[in-house]
């Protein structure tokens, strides 16, 4: 029976997130929600949920320091704008932004953009109201990444099934659970919930192992 270590320290703006001891895989993670982003250095496996959501794992490969996003709309208004003073989670909601204050919190810690490797994941046709939602999600995240001269290294987005991604940063590992059952009335409610104040407000498979 493995120890339970104490939390490593949280870089400085990331305190809010939901970071714990998982038993079954016996290391630190955080769970990050729609809207939030998480970047680590200590080894943590970070984990999130996606429907028609997207999250991109980004990191650097000689650090191993890397992290993950949960956007749900691709992007604000070309005339809107985000000041650095405002609140990160509000902006972070959206995929350039998300994208953005991800990249940024990498090279902030030492990374170099030649370094980096993207992984994305989910944009799922899982809203019946909304069907195109995760393909916009693809398409935008797949147009930012290829503009800003990255490369995607794997991928696994679209289909109809939600996605519980796990995300290891320092080895830049993936593990992926197709949510096949109509069980998750929970992750399309919040889905739901989100989006409704979102607009209120204005084929590589890669290292990646499914897992059940």
């Amino acid at each position: 029976m493995a120890e339970v270590q104490p939390l490593p320290d949280v870089l400085p703006g990331f305190e809010h997130i939901n970071r714990y001891w998982d038993k079954h895989m016996k290391l630190h993670a955080a769970k990050i929600m729609p809207g939030e982003f998480y970047v680590s250095r200590h080894g943590e496996m970070i984990v999130t949920v996606l429907g028609s959501c997207i999250s991109a794992c980004v990191r650097d490969v000689q650090l191993g320091v890397g992290g993950m996003n949960h956007f749900m709309l691709p992007q604000q208004g070309e005339h809107s704008t985000v000041n650095w003073g405002d609140d990160i989670s509000s902006a972070s909601r959206y995929g350039n932004w998300a994208m953005e204050f991800l990249i940024n919190e990498i090279l902030k810690l030492g990374g170099t953009r030649r370094n980096l490797e993207i992984k994305i994941f989910g944009g799922g046709n899982v809203l019946s109201n909304m069907t195109d939602i995760g393909e916009r999600n693809i398409d935008f995240v797949k147009k930012y990444i290829y503009q800003e001269n990255f490369e995607i290294t794997a991928q696994d987005v679209g289909d109809i099934y939600p996605r519980k991604v796990l995300y290891f940063p320092d080895t830049g590992a993936v593990k992926i659970r197709k949510l096949r059952e109509t069980s998750n009335d929970t992750l399309m409610q919040r889905e739901k919930t989100y989006s409704r104040s979102l607009n209120n407000k204005v084929d590589k498979a890669g290292d990646i192992e499914l897992f059940d």
